[in-house]
């Protein structure tokens, strides 16, 4: 009997020293929007794909597998809905404790909307009364331990509180065509219990003397939510009204209507961008114009991008346009007994390697522009429009209190080719440098450009432009930068690739914000903006009026701009 008892206490010491020398492996499963996923199967697999533990996640995602022989595996997460997550190679020594978190994808990443009737009067009861599932909100199915029965569960993501920010600013100084003077701002975002959010953004500008015209003002309303198959939708809805701005056709101020609508989604692996913006803008009369976009990224492997981009606008060109809630001035000219607007398509095929932390892209794009808007700056008087009018066959649309204005230039077609490579700086800032060939438009000869004749003197030109950029935030400061240098031949008075990322960026531009902080003296959330555009003020193309004084055509003309902000 003794040496039974022997024997047994022999076995169970050895039995609890394995124990104590097993591996465990623990971790959280979550889908593709961070949701902690309960019910998930998770299984440790050896080489030869025999199991050597497995456990389901509880509420937050958790797992544990305890008692493992040490050894090489593989870590396997399934669900319902969801393709398998596999972590491979993992190796486990003698009481290590591994942590690996899975993420689980689906094809499309779907919202399943299941079809809503009433329950039949033969109908069994059972517990399947839930109608939507998505990814922040999806029901698992999986065997209770006594294998008779079946437990449903869901991860309900908690409603959102009402959450509301708010941002109030004044900026002031020569904001060029559309945008100088004074402006004060109240910006005001607000999420709501669905998740969606609303942002509202009243502009009032007051332009001061000599001009004695009424204000300018804008009122953006801006409404997102999340969609199924791990998609979101947009809409911007805009109303401007610019009296300041004349024109050929005595255009006498400019009021304008902007609804974009953009949405997201996944397909087969793959992100697709479609949306359009729908403009109705009256100067000496009405016109409309509808500008669509589709912009797809398909991702062949971890490191490599594929993609195909559509857009015929310059302002909103994929989803991520609809960020800033701040709409563009859109010009409509009057020319010829009609108003006319920018148009064009601009057709691209990229591909993107991840390089380290750093990415490089190379795209082929092909420009058919119908027409072109160009800028230009400089002293110019009434008396300057009404002669272009009486002269030209073009048209002329001007600010009163700059002199800023836009023509209307010929149409071209143009192919080039965009390379771009990018790189971290530190955490918070990156650094892009950009190559670009293309045509703009250029005057035909070296002579005197008159602005009677800009329409009928500028031809397309091969060009090519580049670009250096940095993004970001100095970390020590908080300060937030974006400033760029962009080159190209003073002659082109038109970007070289205009729909490209820095199209509407100009020789030394730069946008800076930094937080003010002075001890109790100014309360928090107080911050100091400036906005420069062209700098230096290079790339000029004189341009003789026809009482003789000089203007100028540019890609982007000088201005700057400087304010105060307060976040409450």
């Amino acid at each position: 009997m003794k040496i039974v008892l022997l024997a047994l206490m022999l076995i169970a010491a050895s039995a609890s020293e394995a124990v104590a020398q097993g591996a465990t492996v623990s971790g959280v499963v979550r889908d593709a929007q961070g949701v902690a996923q309960m019910g998930a199967l998770v299984q440790v697999l050896s080489p030869n794909s025999s199991m050597a533990g497995a456990a389901f996640t509880d509420l937050h995602g958790r797992y544990l597998i305890a008692n493992l022989v040490p050894g090489r595996y593989n870590v396997k997460a399934s669900a319902a809905l969801f393709m398998p997550a596999m972590r491979g190679n993992l190796r486990l020594r003698t009481g290590a404790e591994a942590v690996v978190n899975l993420t689980l994808n689906t094809l499309f990443e779907p919202a399943a909307w299941l079809p809503v009737e009433r329950r039949k009067a033969d109908e069994p009861d059972d517990d399947w009364k839930w109608t939507l599932r998505s990814a922040a909100n999806r029901p698992i199915l999986r065997l209770a331990n006594d294998r008779n029965s079946m437990e449903i569960s869901s991860s309900l993501r908690e409603p959102a509180h009402h959450t509301a920010r708010a941002r109030a600013s004044i900026t002031a100084g020569d904001g060029g065509f559309g945008a100088n003077g004074i402006h004060n701002v109240l910006m005001v975002n607000r999420g709501l219990d669905d998740g969606a959010n609303v942002v509202v953004r009243v502009d009032y500008g007051t332009m001061g003397r000599p001009y004695t015209g009424g204000p300018s003002s804008t009122i953006a309303a801006g409404y997102g939510r999340d969609l199924g198959f791990a998609g979101a939708q947009r809409t911007l809805v805009s109303f401007q009204s610019h009296p300041e701005l004349v024109g050929s056709g005595n255009a006498n101020g400019l009021g304008a209507v902007q609804m974009t609508s953009a949405e997201k989604i996944k397909v087969a692996g793959a992100d697709v961008e479609a949306g359009s913006s729908l403009y109705l803008i009256r100067t000496t009369g009405y016109t409309t114009a509808m500008r669509p976009f589709l912009k797809i990224t398909a991702h062949p492997s971890g490191s490599w991008t594929v993609g195909y981009r559509m857009a015929t606008s310059q302002d909103v060109q994929s989803y991520a346009g609809l960020d800033a809630v701040e709409p563009a001035v859109p010009v409509a000219i009057s020319s010829r007994g009609r108003l006319r607007t920018a148009a064009g398509r601009h057709q691209e095929l990229a591909v993107g390697h991840k390089a380290g932390r750093g990415e490089v892209r190379v795209a082929y794009y092909i420009d058919s522009l119908d027409r072109m808007i160009v800028a230009g700056g400089g002293a110019l008087t009434a008396a300057d429009v009404q002669g272009f009018t009486r002269n030209s066959q073009g048209g002329i649309l001007a600010d009163a209190t700059t002199g800023d204005f836009r023509v209307l230039g010929p149409g071209y077609h143009t192919r080039g080719v965009n390379i771009t490579v990018s790189e971290p700086l530190t955490p918070a800032m990156w650094l892009a440098l950009a190559y670009s060939t293309g045509a703009g438009l250029s005057a035909r000869d070296e002579g005197a450009l008159t602005l009677q004749t800009v329409e009928t003197n500028l031809a397309p030109e091969m060009s090519q432009t580049l670009t250096l950029a940095v993004k970001g935030k100095v970390i020590h400061s908080g300060t937030n930068v974006r400033a760029s240098y962009r080159w190209q031949p003073a002659r082109v008075v038109t970007a070289v690739n205009p729909y490209g990322a820095f199209g509407d960026q100009a020789y030394f531009s730069c946008y800076l914000r930094q937080a003010i902080r002075l001890g109790r003296l100014l309360p928090a959330g107080m911050e100091a903006t400036v906005d420069i555009t062209n700098l230096l003020a290079q790339g000029y193309r004189p341009v003789i009026t026809q009482d003789g004084h000089m203007l100028f055509l540019a890609q982007a003309p000088r201005t700057i701009r400087g304010g105060l902000a307060f976040n409450f």
